[in-house]
């Protein structure tokens, strides 16, 4: 009963944390953000996703570090199928308003609840701007459930459904072989 609980209790606040204004839950604690994720759902409105990344993308590990300034360091790892280890790192600065962090020129948003993790992403560049959202969870399993909530938000907030995907399974990077330590997913 209590697992139900919580994962009502999840499910609201994920819908909170989506709303158009995409405005990170009240009770936001960035100590709670810090540890291992698995980047398990990708979704969004940039025109070069099907035909460029869709069909490669597999599932990726995230660290997330909170800074003693408030701030969060999250680094990417993704193991490519030749063996080597694509890997992508952000300090997401803080703002005025808890959970909500920038870097890049992008506006981030991290929302948390007990299961997993919604990175939102507005990016802005030369007057258009593309949304992302990658779901992350803390297992590398996630229910047939949660991924029909995150495809459904996408969808009604325009993105189509052939630039929402749910990432197969993929082993993990290793620290032997590095490739493009530098470059963003």
């Amino acid at each position: 009963m209590t697992t139900v609980v919580l994962k009502m209790l999840c499910i609201l606040l994920f819908a909170v944390f989506i709303s158009a204004q995409v405005m990170p839950m009240t009770d936001f604690d960035l100590e709670k953000m810090g540890g291992k994720w698995y980047l398990v759902g990708f979704a969004t409105n940039a025109k070069r996703f099907v035909t460029h990344h869709k069909a490669d993308m597999k599932m990726a590990t995230a660290v997330m570090v909170p800074t003693e300034d408030g701030d969060l360091d999250i680094s990417y790892g993704h193991l490519k199928s030749d063996g080597s280890c694509f890997r992508m790192h952000h300090l997401a600065k803080k703002t005025e308003i808890t959970g909500r962090f920038v870097f890049d020129n992008e506006r981030k948003s991290l929302g948390f609840c007990f299961y997993y993790a919604l990175v939102h992403t507005i990016k802005t560049q030369g007057g258009e701007s593309e949304i992302l959202s990658k779901l992350h969870t803390r297992t590398t399993k996630i229910t047939d459930d949660l991924k029909e909530k995150f495809k459904q938000f996408r969808l009604d907030t325009g993105i189509l459904e052939e630039n929402i995907a749910i990432l197969p399974m993929n082993g993990e990077c290793s620290d032997a072989k590095v490739s493009h330590p530098s470059k963003k997913i």
